[in-house]
Protein backbone atom coordinates (compact mmCIF):
# COMPACT_ATOMS: atom_id res chain seq x y z
CA UNK A 1 0.00 0.00 0.00
CA UNK A 2 1.28 3.15 -1.14
CA UNK A 3 2.43 5.67 1.91
CA UNK A 4 -0.22 8.63 2.31
CA UNK A 5 1.35 12.10 0.80
CA UNK A 6 1.27 15.01 2.82
CA UNK A 7 -1.39 15.95 1.67
CA UNK A 8 -3.33 13.21 2.11
CA UNK A 9 -2.46 13.04 5.97
CA UNK A 10 -3.35 16.64 6.56
CA UNK A 11 -6.98 16.10 5.18
CA UNK A 12 -7.28 13.01 6.84
CA UNK A 13 -7.02 14.44 10.65
CA UNK A 14 -9.69 15.14 12.69
CA UNK A 15 -8.57 18.10 14.45
CA UNK A 16 -9.42 18.69 18.04
CA UNK A 17 -9.42 21.71 20.72
CA UNK A 18 -5.02 22.71 21.08
CA UNK A 19 -4.00 20.71 24.20
CA UNK A 20 -4.17 24.01 27.24
CA UNK A 21 -0.55 23.06 28.25
CA UNK A 22 1.29 22.90 25.14
CA UNK A 23 -0.14 26.08 23.86
CA UNK A 24 0.17 27.81 27.36
CA UNK A 25 3.65 27.19 26.73
CA UNK A 26 3.89 28.54 23.08
CA UNK A 27 2.00 31.31 24.26
CA UNK A 28 4.41 31.95 26.82
CA UNK A 29 7.81 31.52 24.95
CA UNK A 30 6.51 33.79 22.38
CA UNK A 31 5.57 36.55 25.08
CA UNK A 32 9.41 36.12 26.23
CA UNK A 33 11.35 35.99 22.83
CA UNK A 34 9.17 38.55 20.98
CA UNK A 35 6.43 40.86 23.06
CA UNK A 36 9.72 42.64 24.89
CA UNK A 37 11.46 42.39 21.14
CA UNK A 38 8.46 44.09 19.50
CA UNK A 39 7.55 46.49 22.72
CA UNK A 40 4.05 45.18 22.50
CA UNK A 41 1.04 46.59 24.15
CA UNK A 42 -2.76 45.18 24.81
CA UNK A 43 -5.57 47.05 25.84
CA UNK A 44 -9.02 46.45 25.59
CA UNK A 45 -11.91 48.10 24.78
CA UNK A 46 -14.92 46.25 25.67
CA UNK A 47 -15.14 43.82 28.94
CA UNK A 48 -14.13 40.15 27.77
CA UNK A 49 -14.02 38.55 30.89
CA UNK A 50 -17.37 37.00 30.28
CA UNK A 51 -16.30 34.93 27.07
CA UNK A 52 -13.28 33.71 28.51
CA UNK A 53 -13.22 29.64 28.92
CA UNK A 54 -16.22 29.70 26.39
CA UNK A 55 -16.49 28.94 22.20
CA UNK A 56 -15.66 31.52 20.36
CA UNK A 57 -13.74 33.36 17.37
CA UNK A 58 -10.98 35.56 17.26
CA UNK A 59 -10.65 37.49 14.06
CA UNK A 60 -7.95 40.21 13.65
CA UNK A 61 -6.54 42.72 11.20
CA UNK A 62 -3.62 40.64 9.06
CA UNK A 63 -1.04 43.15 9.70
CA UNK A 64 2.29 41.16 9.33
CA UNK A 65 3.83 37.67 9.40
CA UNK A 66 4.26 37.45 13.37
CA UNK A 67 0.69 38.13 14.10
CA UNK A 68 0.73 35.25 16.45
CA UNK A 69 2.51 37.10 18.80
CA UNK A 70 0.01 39.96 18.69
CA UNK A 71 -3.47 38.16 19.31
CA UNK A 72 -3.09 35.36 21.37
CA UNK A 73 -1.23 36.47 24.43
CA UNK A 74 -4.45 39.15 24.45
CA UNK A 75 -6.78 36.42 25.37
CA UNK A 76 -4.66 35.00 28.28
CA UNK A 77 -4.83 32.02 29.29
CA UNK A 78 -7.52 31.23 27.07
CA UNK A 79 -6.37 28.69 24.04
CA UNK A 80 -6.48 28.42 20.34
CA UNK A 81 -6.83 26.85 16.88
CA UNK A 82 -5.13 28.89 14.33
CA UNK A 83 -5.90 29.04 10.76
CA UNK A 84 -3.26 29.11 8.59
CA UNK A 85 -2.66 28.71 4.95
CA UNK A 86 -2.14 25.09 3.99
CA UNK A 87 1.00 25.69 2.29
CA UNK A 88 2.96 26.75 5.48
CA UNK A 89 2.44 23.16 6.53
CA UNK A 90 4.84 22.45 4.07
CA UNK A 91 7.65 24.00 5.42
CA UNK A 92 9.60 22.27 7.80
CA UNK A 93 10.96 24.82 10.25
CA UNK A 94 6.78 25.40 10.67
CA UNK A 95 4.83 21.66 9.88
CA UNK A 96 6.34 20.42 13.67
CA UNK A 97 4.41 23.48 15.72
CA UNK A 98 1.63 23.64 13.56
CA UNK A 99 0.25 19.99 13.71
CA UNK A 100 0.95 19.62 17.23
CA UNK A 101 -1.05 22.87 17.89
CA UNK A 102 -3.79 21.39 15.90
CA UNK A 103 -3.97 24.02 13.90
CA UNK A 104 -6.44 24.19 10.95
CA UNK A 105 -4.86 24.07 7.39
CA UNK A 106 -6.71 26.22 4.73
CA UNK A 107 -6.62 26.94 1.02
CA UNK A 108 -6.91 30.69 0.83
CA UNK A 109 -9.04 32.22 -1.57
CA UNK A 110 -10.33 28.90 -2.58
CA UNK A 111 -12.94 26.69 -1.75
CA UNK A 112 -12.09 24.45 0.63
CA UNK A 113 -15.38 22.81 2.50
CA UNK A 114 -12.92 20.45 4.78
CA UNK A 115 -11.26 23.05 6.83
CA UNK A 116 -14.97 24.41 7.66
CA UNK A 117 -15.38 21.31 9.10
CA UNK A 118 -12.58 21.02 10.78
CA UNK A 119 -13.72 24.74 12.17
CA UNK A 120 -16.84 23.92 13.33
CA UNK A 121 -15.58 20.30 14.42
CA UNK A 122 -13.43 22.33 17.20
CA UNK A 123 -16.09 25.21 18.46
CA UNK A 124 -18.68 22.03 18.91
CA UNK A 125 -15.87 20.37 21.11
CA UNK A 126 -15.23 23.59 23.13
CA UNK A 127 -12.20 25.12 22.01
CA UNK A 128 -11.87 28.50 20.27
CA UNK A 129 -10.45 29.88 16.60
CA UNK A 130 -7.94 32.67 15.67
CA UNK A 131 -8.86 33.61 12.28
CA UNK A 132 -7.35 36.61 9.83
CA UNK A 133 -10.07 36.41 7.65
CA UNK A 134 -8.36 38.76 4.65
CA UNK A 135 -6.33 35.54 4.32
CA UNK A 136 -2.87 37.36 4.08
CA UNK A 137 -0.42 39.61 5.67
CA UNK A 138 -0.91 43.31 4.37
CA UNK A 139 0.56 44.08 1.03
CA UNK A 140 0.58 48.17 1.24
CA UNK A 141 0.27 49.11 5.06
CA UNK A 142 -3.43 48.70 5.39
CA UNK A 143 -6.00 46.06 4.44
CA UNK A 144 -7.48 44.05 2.23
CA UNK A 145 -10.58 43.20 2.14
CA UNK A 146 -11.91 40.29 4.00
CA UNK A 147 -11.92 37.01 1.88
CA UNK A 148 -15.02 36.20 -0.02
CA UNK A 149 -17.27 34.08 2.59
CA UNK A 150 -15.78 35.04 5.96
CA UNK A 151 -19.49 36.92 6.79
CA UNK A 152 -21.39 33.54 6.11
CA UNK A 153 -18.78 31.42 7.38
CA UNK A 154 -18.94 33.73 11.45
CA UNK A 155 -22.82 32.92 10.96
CA UNK A 156 -22.97 30.06 10.53
CA UNK A 157 -20.85 29.18 13.64
CA UNK A 158 -22.86 30.81 16.22
CA UNK A 159 -20.70 32.33 18.51
CA UNK A 160 -19.67 35.30 19.07
CA UNK A 161 -16.81 37.00 17.37
CA UNK A 162 -13.99 38.75 19.41
CA UNK A 163 -11.32 41.06 17.72
CA UNK A 164 -7.77 42.71 17.98
CA UNK A 165 -6.86 45.64 15.96
CA UNK A 166 -2.98 45.35 15.50
CA UNK A 167 -1.54 48.67 15.19
CA UNK A 168 2.61 49.00 14.44
CA UNK A 169 2.25 45.23 12.87
CA UNK A 170 3.34 46.01 9.41
CA UNK A 171 6.25 48.72 10.40
CA UNK A 172 7.65 45.92 12.39
CA UNK A 173 7.55 43.50 9.68
CA UNK A 174 6.50 45.04 6.07
CA UNK A 175 5.60 43.20 3.08
CA UNK A 176 8.52 44.30 1.08
CA UNK A 177 11.64 43.37 3.57
CA UNK A 178 12.01 39.80 5.53
CA UNK A 179 13.96 41.86 8.26
CA UNK A 180 12.10 42.74 11.50
CA UNK A 181 12.19 46.29 12.30
CA UNK A 182 11.22 46.85 16.26
CA UNK A 183 9.61 50.08 17.47
CA UNK A 184 6.09 49.56 19.20
CA UNK A 185 2.60 47.93 18.74
CA UNK A 186 -0.70 48.75 20.31
CA UNK A 187 -2.63 45.41 19.82
CA UNK A 188 -6.77 46.94 20.98
CA UNK A 189 -8.68 43.76 21.87
CA UNK A 190 -12.91 43.93 21.87
CA UNK A 191 -15.98 42.26 21.00
CA UNK A 192 -17.29 42.31 17.59
CA UNK A 193 -20.26 40.92 17.26
CA UNK A 194 -22.53 38.90 20.02
CA UNK A 195 -24.33 35.65 19.36
CA UNK A 196 -27.71 37.69 19.14
CA UNK A 197 -25.94 40.36 16.74
CA UNK A 198 -24.99 37.41 14.41
CA UNK A 199 -28.73 36.05 14.29
CA UNK A 200 -29.63 39.61 13.29
CA UNK A 201 -27.34 40.53 10.62
CA UNK A 202 -27.48 38.68 7.45
CA UNK A 203 -24.19 37.17 6.17
CA UNK A 204 -23.17 40.82 3.57
CA UNK A 205 -24.15 42.54 6.88
CA UNK A 206 -21.18 40.46 8.98
CA UNK A 207 -18.59 41.00 6.25
CA UNK A 208 -18.97 44.48 5.83
CA UNK A 209 -19.09 45.44 8.96
CA UNK A 210 -16.00 43.22 9.61
CA UNK A 211 -14.22 45.17 7.07
CA UNK A 212 -14.92 48.49 8.67
CA UNK A 213 -14.20 47.12 12.24
CA UNK A 214 -10.46 46.06 11.24
CA UNK A 215 -9.10 48.40 8.99
CA UNK A 216 -6.11 49.79 10.03
CA UNK A 217 -3.86 52.05 8.00
CA UNK A 218 -0.48 51.61 9.91
CA UNK A 219 1.43 55.16 7.95
CA UNK A 220 -1.73 56.99 9.17
CA UNK A 221 -1.50 55.62 12.50
CA UNK A 222 2.43 56.82 12.68
CA UNK A 223 1.79 60.32 11.68
CA UNK A 224 0.62 60.74 15.47
CA UNK A 225 1.89 57.83 17.11
CA UNK A 226 5.73 59.03 16.20
CA UNK A 227 7.14 55.54 16.63
CA UNK A 228 10.79 55.09 15.36
CA UNK A 229 11.07 51.71 13.75
CA UNK A 230 14.82 50.38 13.58
CA UNK A 231 15.22 49.58 9.96
CA UNK A 232 19.30 49.21 10.25
CA UNK A 233 19.70 51.56 7.76
CA UNK A 234 17.81 50.09 5.21
CA UNK A 235 14.49 51.20 5.91
CA UNK A 236 13.65 51.21 1.76
CA UNK A 237 15.71 48.43 0.63
CA UNK A 238 13.92 46.13 -1.95
CA UNK A 239 10.48 48.76 -1.79
CA UNK A 240 10.53 49.15 -5.91
CA UNK A 241 9.34 45.35 -5.92
CA UNK A 242 6.23 47.28 -4.26
CA UNK A 243 6.22 50.70 -5.56
CA UNK A 244 7.19 49.90 -9.20
CA UNK A 245 5.32 52.98 -10.64
CA UNK A 246 6.82 56.42 -11.09
CA UNK A 247 4.39 59.12 -10.10
CA UNK A 248 5.96 61.69 -11.53
CA UNK A 249 6.65 60.49 -14.96
CA UNK A 250 3.99 57.30 -14.69
CA UNK A 251 6.28 55.21 -16.55
CA UNK A 252 6.13 51.28 -15.16
CA UNK A 253 9.15 49.06 -13.52
CA UNK A 254 11.41 51.62 -13.35
CA UNK A 255 12.03 52.39 -9.72
CA UNK A 256 15.32 51.30 -7.53
CA UNK A 257 15.99 51.14 -4.06
CA UNK A 258 18.60 50.61 -1.42
CA UNK A 259 19.39 51.45 1.97
CA UNK A 260 16.80 54.56 2.92
CA UNK A 261 16.10 55.94 -0.83
CA UNK A 262 13.80 55.05 -3.23
CA UNK A 263 14.24 56.94 -6.81
CA UNK A 264 12.88 56.70 -10.74
CA UNK A 265 16.06 55.36 -13.14
CA UNK A 266 14.11 56.94 -15.95
CA UNK A 267 13.29 60.43 -14.66
CA UNK A 268 15.12 60.68 -11.30
CA UNK A 269 12.56 61.47 -9.01
CA UNK A 270 13.13 60.42 -5.51
CA UNK A 271 12.78 59.92 -2.06
CA UNK A 272 14.36 58.74 1.29
CA UNK A 273 12.23 56.94 3.59
CA UNK A 274 13.00 57.76 7.74
CA UNK A 275 13.06 55.74 10.63
CA UNK A 276 8.82 57.47 11.26
CA UNK A 277 8.38 55.31 7.59
CA UNK A 278 8.12 59.13 6.46
CA UNK A 279 8.23 59.72 2.99
CA UNK A 280 10.87 62.68 2.17
CA UNK A 281 10.99 64.05 -1.26
CA UNK A 282 14.21 64.78 -2.49
CA UNK A 283 14.52 68.21 -4.53
CA UNK A 284 11.81 70.61 -5.14
CA UNK A 285 10.67 69.07 -8.64
CA UNK A 286 10.26 65.23 -7.30
CA UNK A 287 6.49 64.05 -6.85
CA UNK A 288 6.32 62.13 -4.03
CA UNK A 289 2.68 60.39 -2.63
CA UNK A 290 2.31 61.20 1.46
CA UNK A 291 3.20 57.84 2.14
CA UNK A 292 4.50 54.42 0.70
CA UNK A 293 0.20 53.06 1.14
CA UNK A 294 -0.66 56.11 -0.79
CA UNK A 295 1.53 55.69 -3.53
CA UNK A 296 0.88 52.00 -3.46
CA UNK A 297 -3.14 53.10 -3.79
CA UNK A 298 -2.32 55.43 -6.31
CA UNK A 299 -0.46 52.97 -8.37
CA UNK A 300 -2.97 50.04 -8.17
CA UNK A 301 -5.65 53.38 -10.08
CA UNK A 302 -3.24 53.73 -12.23
CA UNK A 303 -3.22 50.46 -13.66
CA UNK A 304 -7.14 49.97 -13.21
CA UNK A 305 -6.93 52.65 -16.01
CA UNK A 306 -4.42 50.73 -18.01
CA UNK A 307 -7.03 47.28 -17.24
CA UNK A 308 -9.76 49.12 -18.91
CA UNK A 309 -8.16 49.11 -22.53
CA UNK A 310 -10.25 45.31 -24.15
CA UNK A 311 -6.66 44.84 -24.97
CA UNK A 312 -5.04 44.87 -22.11
CA UNK A 313 -2.23 41.84 -20.79
CA UNK A 314 0.55 41.52 -18.41
CA UNK A 315 2.70 38.99 -19.45
CA UNK A 316 6.12 37.15 -18.03
CA UNK A 317 8.40 34.36 -18.35
CA UNK A 318 8.01 32.73 -14.57
CA UNK A 319 9.55 29.86 -12.76
CA UNK A 320 6.68 27.48 -11.58
CA UNK A 321 7.29 25.95 -7.71
CA UNK A 322 5.02 23.45 -6.35
CA UNK A 323 4.84 21.79 -3.59
CA UNK A 324 6.51 17.97 -2.86
CA UNK A 325 4.12 15.38 -2.41
CA UNK A 326 6.00 13.08 0.04
CA UNK A 327 8.40 15.64 1.53
CA UNK A 328 8.88 18.82 3.46
CA UNK A 329 10.76 21.75 2.14
CA UNK A 330 13.94 22.75 3.68
CA UNK A 331 15.57 26.19 3.97
CA UNK A 332 12.37 28.30 4.33
CA UNK A 333 11.80 27.73 1.17
CA UNK A 334 7.79 27.83 -0.10
CA UNK A 335 8.15 25.75 -2.96
CA UNK A 336 9.76 23.51 -5.26
CA UNK A 337 10.79 24.43 -8.75
CA UNK A 338 9.17 22.19 -11.17
CA UNK A 339 9.12 23.92 -14.27
CA UNK A 340 9.01 27.49 -16.32
CA UNK A 341 6.73 29.04 -18.73
CA UNK A 342 4.64 32.49 -19.79
CA UNK A 343 2.12 33.63 -17.57
CA UNK A 344 -0.31 36.33 -18.09
CA UNK A 345 -3.17 37.88 -17.22
CA UNK A 346 -5.91 39.58 -19.32
CA UNK A 347 -9.79 40.14 -18.78
CA UNK A 348 -10.75 36.55 -19.54
CA UNK A 349 -8.43 35.44 -16.45
CA UNK A 350 -5.14 34.00 -15.25
CA UNK A 351 -3.12 31.43 -18.03
CA UNK A 352 -0.13 29.91 -17.97
CA UNK A 353 1.96 27.63 -20.30
CA UNK A 354 5.06 26.15 -19.97
CA UNK A 355 6.52 22.60 -18.32
CA UNK A 356 5.33 21.15 -15.13
CA UNK A 357 8.17 17.94 -14.13
CA UNK A 358 9.45 17.86 -17.47
CA UNK A 359 6.20 17.82 -19.55
CA UNK A 360 4.20 20.50 -21.43
CA UNK A 361 1.83 21.80 -18.98
CA UNK A 362 -0.79 24.62 -19.47
CA UNK A 363 -3.69 25.97 -17.05
CA UNK A 364 -6.65 28.71 -17.13
CA UNK A 365 -8.66 30.02 -14.28
CA UNK A 366 -11.10 32.66 -15.32
CA UNK A 367 -10.94 36.05 -13.42
CA UNK A 368 -14.05 35.09 -11.18
CA UNK A 369 -11.77 32.49 -9.70
CA UNK A 370 -8.66 34.96 -9.21
CA UNK A 371 -10.34 37.62 -6.60
CA UNK A 372 -6.97 38.28 -5.65
CA UNK A 373 -2.96 36.57 -5.24
CA UNK A 374 -1.89 35.46 -2.28
CA UNK A 375 2.03 36.32 -0.95
CA UNK A 376 4.11 33.59 0.80
CA UNK A 377 6.57 36.07 2.51
CA UNK A 378 6.92 39.15 0.49
CA UNK A 379 6.52 40.79 -2.50
CA UNK A 380 8.99 38.38 -4.63
CA UNK A 381 6.67 35.56 -5.56
CA UNK A 382 2.92 35.13 -5.56
CA UNK A 383 0.60 31.73 -5.31
CA UNK A 384 -2.80 30.74 -6.47
CA UNK A 385 -4.71 27.17 -6.43
CA UNK A 386 -5.02 25.43 -9.98
CA UNK A 387 -7.44 22.58 -9.20
CA UNK A 388 -6.47 22.48 -6.01
CA UNK A 389 -2.55 22.42 -6.29
CA UNK A 390 -0.60 25.05 -4.82
CA UNK A 391 1.58 27.14 -7.57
Amino acid sequence: MDKPTVQQKLEQRKLKPVNPAAFRFMVGLATVLFRKKYNVHFTCVDDITPYHGKPYIVVSNHASRVDYVFTAPAFWPDTFNFVVGYNEFFRSHLHGVLTQMQTVPKKNFTKQPNSIRQILRIIRDGGRIIILPEGMSSISGANQPCALGSGHLLKSLKVPVLYTKIAGGYLTAPKFNLEDRPGKVEVKVGVLFTKEQLAELSADEIQAIMDEKLYHDDYEWNKTARVKYDGHGRMAENLHQLLYWCPKCGKDLVTASAGDRIWCTNCGNAAHLNEYYDLIPEGEDSVIPDTPRVWFDEQRAHIRKLAADPGFELREHVKLGMLPENRLLKNQATSEIVGEGELWVNAEGLHYEGTKNGGQWSFFLPIKQVPTSGMCTDVSRFYTFVDGEFC
